[in-house]
């Protein structure tokens, strides 16, 4: 019988990485669950009947509100944690949580979010973030020191999966190995087209947060006096609703049934950002709706243009207005939308981890392959 135990950054959070870790508990239900901090009251009620246990930085002061300051101690944390009485680790990073110790003939399987994004592309995270010079300068010694630890926790992991193929670029790039594909997985069954023409509305649902990128969205529909809906909150918001003219509409969070109703509702949905994979532009899909996106990341992976979405290639209000003006929502099959989605089910994910992890507990998967050695 062979021991699996399920590692993931940190549990104060509901999130597309949390969405993963639900169906690889829903794979594995008698795995433990290790994880850095876990705050139950943030988190779905369902988690609390799993086995999750927590490191030392679960018990720091304000970690469930404010985990970012402690950036410095996760390497620690994840680097003491001792998973040698298991035969496979399979570890859901994005951050350091692919850091743990295995046992030398065990197999740790890391299914690969991102390689670290404030580690390998920090100028980029803090310019989006909005950190002064000052602090740029004052990290430099601390990124120096992340990337190296990053980048050795990485060569001691036996299996990389990607959930893109810019992930897998970057799992090339930054940690030197080679990567299969799984992508992760989409409830389907949840978003559907409701069989009614569309509404002359474009919409966003997210998160709002820098790296989103929703005000290339708003000053857009500005430019071209469309209407859009805004769904979701965060830090951004009021930055957001001061650019914003008179068609932008701010609905802050909504519900899973209005959520449900606005990418059925919609004319297309809008994805500005350059994300590693992204859920919602499938979710919308699923819901017979076509997509906008910025022509990078995992929107090459999940958008067909001129089938299922089109696509922007320069990260600007201008080339995306362009795309706006001339949409046409009558170029869009619904059923082909829907067909696209239905590639990235949950079945799917759980069928392809499944029977990966399977391949390599039996020896038949050969580790990821490391492109030099130094």
């Amino acid at each position: 019988m062979v021991s699996l135990a399920i590692v993931h950054d940190w549990l104060n959070q509901v999130g597309g990485a949390e969405d993963v870790l639900a169906e690889m508990h829903a794979l594995y239900p008698s795995a433990p669950i290790y994880t850095s901090i876990y705050a139950p009251e943030k988190m779905p009620a369902a988690m609390r009947g799993w086995d999750i246990r927590t490191t030392w930085m679960d018990r720091l002061p304000g970690v469930y509100d404010h985990h970012q300051p402690y950036l410095p101690f996760y390497p620690l944390a994840f680097g003491r944690l001792d998973l040698t009485a298991y035969d496979v680790v399979l570890s859901n990073k994005s951050g350091f949580c692919h850091g743990v110790r295995v046992r030398e003939d065990a197999y740790h399987i890391d299914y690969c979010l991102t390689p670290t994004r404030y580690v390998w592309m920090p100028d980029a995270y803090m310019a989006r973030e909005g950190f002064g010079k000052a602090v740029e300068w004052g990290a430099k010694p601390l990124l120096a020191w992340l990337k190296r630890w990053d980048y050795e926790a990485a060569q001691r992991v036996t299996h990389f999966v990607a959930i893109s193929h810019e992930v897998q670029d970057r799992i090339r790039r930054y940690y030197q190995r080679e990567s299969v594909i799984i992508y992760p997985p989409v409830d389907t069954s949840r978003f559907r087209p409701n069989d009614r023409p569309p509404e002359p509305f474009f919409l966003v649902l997210s998160r709002l947060i820098p790296y989103k990128r929703i005000d290339l969205a708003v000053r857009a529909c500005n430019r071209v006096g469309c209407r859009l809906i805004v769904a979701g909150d965060g830090r951004d918001r009021a930055a957001l609703e001061a650019i914003a003219g008179p068609t932008i509409e701010f609905r802050g969070r909504v519900s899973d049934a209005e959520a449900e109703d606005l990418m059925a509702r919609c004319q297309a949905f809008l994805f500005p950002g350059l994300e590693d994979f992204g859920i919602t532009p499938l979710q919308a899909q699923a819901a017979g709706r076509p997509v906008i996106a910025y022509g990078a990341g995992g929107a090459l992976d999940t958008v067909i243009p001129g089938v299922t979405g089109e696509f922007f290639h320069e990260p600007t209000p201008e080339a995306l207005a362009e795309l706006l003006a001339d949409f046409d929502r009558a170029r869009y099959d619904p059923a082909a939308c829907r067909a696209n989605a239905e590639r990235f089910s949950v079945e799917r994910f759980r069928r392809e981890l499944g029977e990966y992890v399977a391949r390599v507990a039996s020896g038949q998967e050969p580790p990821s392959a490391y492109l030099f050695r130094k």
